[in-house]
């Protein structure tokens, strides 16, 4: 084991800011992070064992303890749910001989819950030693773990053929499907991949090209809204060493893939992008960071790098461009929904907890290593690449006045087209529900969990940073779901789950609501439990990054459009009622004493 770890180790040049890096791999190796290994990587970074530790426990999909030689992880979004989770989850527990979040006593297959995994148009979905199952059944299911116990290897499990596009490709051979229902300007492959980086620098100064950024009005597409341009401009101007270029391709929300599509189907968009970005704000190394869960893309997009290498569209003089020096590495998550947040995940890629700094300084003055750098979402960057072709005036044709250009969504739930659709912002959510096959439509969840839950009265609102803005996901329910627990419910359990942890405010107040919630649900609530919510969800604005600040959203939205479904299942006629439950509470207490207490 020893001689293992220090091979890894080495191959990042005992670099501590390579600690994720690092445990991936030991992880990957051993199926857990031993105790040893921690302490031989602490001794070969020089580092403490605490901070080696504290980002090993940070992480959902590092562990101490042995994960099985066939790891499982059933993804626990409400997506998921939605199409049979329950069953496959009962299946998985039987045919394996274990409960969930165990391993089998033969040590050969563990089953754990993990958080959306990026496939809410194909559930429910599991990940087995990094390889996505898509669409299971429980026959599939049974079928799997025979297979395993069969002695087959994880590319045997595969039975029912690859996915479309590049899924199907050599290099990533994934059981997953695209499924992009509509192609916009931005993603339309009617262009020649490079030409923007080889044909247009040369024609644009720096402070061009930001000119142009600006002129389109483009916003970050990550949710924020932040305008692109102006962004660049202040990065462009910031003091430092060196600069840095970071792709957030992290989309760790609910109901969210469109950037696991793009990674797969137009990635050199994406690189030529990045490219421009480290051009205009004078940047000479880029990260694109990429979640845990799309770690099947790994060759696929290293391979990618490389033939831009070989192609003069990275590395040193780029295009001929003297002096204009740029490389792009990958880091991968190891399962933080919170470091889809910009400064959470620059310290994730130093290899810390993926924790939000405070602020200022902002990311464009004092970012990775404290250095300029510029965090953009995978569809800003390839949206730049379309600007710099076209122009800002043609860009901003597109859209609305203050929402310029186009949004690639991820549509999933209850409609007969569920996928990637690209359109000109300012559609409406009526628009968006015929356009998928949407019958019979109760509710839609704007932005994913964080978004908004909206119902039929407003669905003639526009998507636009104006009125109803997302980073991307719109999930639909309809009538036949119970609003509450299948959704409200599941998406506040998300929340707590993914706290930092950091702030009080968001490590409290979620699980107060979520208490609440569920007396509400179990017939036990009243009135004032309705008006307790709404004051604690306020509470939580005081979290210093976007998860805490917005993760009382699912309650204090449904509270708002859907208030009749709480009248519904609160005691209306009853002032008082805690909704504690004596002999409940003393349980655990009884049974350990053997002595149960008299009614």
């Amino acid at each position: 084991m020893k001689s293992a770890i220090h091979k890894i180790t080495k191959t990042y040049h005992n670099d501590k800011t390579r600690l994720m890096d690092m445990l991936i791999e030991v992880q990957s190796e051993f199926g857990y992070i031993p105790n040893e290994a921690i302490d031989e990587i602490a001794v070969a970074t020089k580092i403490s064992r605490a901070d080696v530790e504290q980002t090993r426990s940070f992480y959902h999909f590092f562990s101490t303890q042995y994960t099985g030689k066939f790891a499982i992880y059933l993804n626990t979004s409400v997506s998921s749910f939605m199409r049979g989770r329950n069953d496959v989850a009962r299946t998985l527990e039987k045919e394996v001989g274990c409960h969930f979040n165990s391993v089998s006593k033969d040590g050969l297959i563990g089953l754990f819950d993990t958080s959306c995994i990026g496939m809410s148009d194909q559930e429910p979905a599991a990940i087995i030693n990094g390889k996505i199952f898509p669409n299971l059944t429980p026959f599939r299911a049974k079928e799997l773990v025979r297979d395993i116990r069969a002695g087959k290897t994880l590319e045997e499990l595969v039975v029912e053929g690859y996915g479309d596009g590049q899924n199907s490709s050599e290099e990533i051979k994934a059981v997953v499907n695209n499924n992009i229902r509509k192609i916009g300007p931005v993603l339309d492959m009617n262009y020649k991949p490079g030409h923007a980086i080889k044909e247009k620098l040369k024609q644009y100064t720096p402070d061009q090209i930001i000119a142009e950024v600006k002129a389109s009005n483009i916003r970050g597409r990550g949710g924020a809204g932040f305008p692109t341009g102006m962004k660049w401009e202040l990065c462009r101007k910031a003091e430092g060493k060196q600069k840095y270029i970071f792709c957030n391709a992290d989309e760790g929300e609910p109901g969210t893939f469109k950037d696991r599509v793009i990674l797969t189907q137009r990635p050199k968009l994406l690189l030529e992008g990045m490219v421009i970005a480290a051009y205009a704000v004078g940047a000479t190394e880029g990260i694109l960071y990429i979640r845990h869960e799309y770690k099947y893309l790994k060759n696929y997009l290293e391979n990618l790098i490389q033939g831009a290498h070989e192609r003069n569209l990275l590395g040193k003089n780029i295009a001929g461009i003297k002096g204009f020096n740029f490389d792009i590495r990958i880091q991968y998550g190891a399962g933080a929904y919170v470091c889809g947040e910009e400064s959470a995940l620059i310290e994730s890629a130093e290899g810390k907890r993926g924790e939000p700094r405070d602020r200022p300084p902002f990311p464009v003055e004092k970012g990775y290593l404290d250095q300029p750098t510029i965090v953009n979402n995978v569809e800003t960057f390839c949206a730049v690449v379309k600007i710099l072709l076209n122009g800002g005036e043609w860009y901003k044709s597109f859209g609305t006045d203050d929402s310029t250009g186009t949004k690639v969504l991820s549509i999933s739930g209850d409609c007969k087209f569920p996928g990637v659709y690209e359109v000109e912002w300012g559609f409406s959510v009526n628009d968006i529900c015929e356009m998928v096959g949407a019958d019979d439509v109760q509710a839609v969840q704007v932005g994913g969990p964080s978004g908004s839950l909206v119902d039929p009265g407003d669905f003639d609102r526009i998507l636009s940073y104006g009125d109803l803005s997302t980073g991307g996901s719109l999930m639909i329910f309809n009538a036949g779901r119970d609003i509450l627990e299948e959704v409200v419910l599941n998406f506040t359990d998300f929340f707590i789950e993914e706290s930092c942890g950091s702030c009080s405010t968001c490590r409290v107040m979620p699980v107060l609501l979520r208490n609440k919630l569920k007396k509400i649900l179990d017939a036990r609530g009243i009135k004032q439990d309705l008006k307790d919510m709404e004051e604690w969800g306020k509470v939580l604005k005081a979290s210093r990054c976007g998860l805490g600040q917005t993760a009382a959203n699912p309650i204090l939205t449904s509270l708002k459009n859907f208030r009749y479904l709480y009248h519904k299942k609160i005691q209306m006629g009853t002032d008082f009622d805690t909704g504690f439950d004596l002999k409940a509470a003393v349980i655990d207490a009884s049974e350990a004493v053997g002595r149960m207490p008299e009614a």
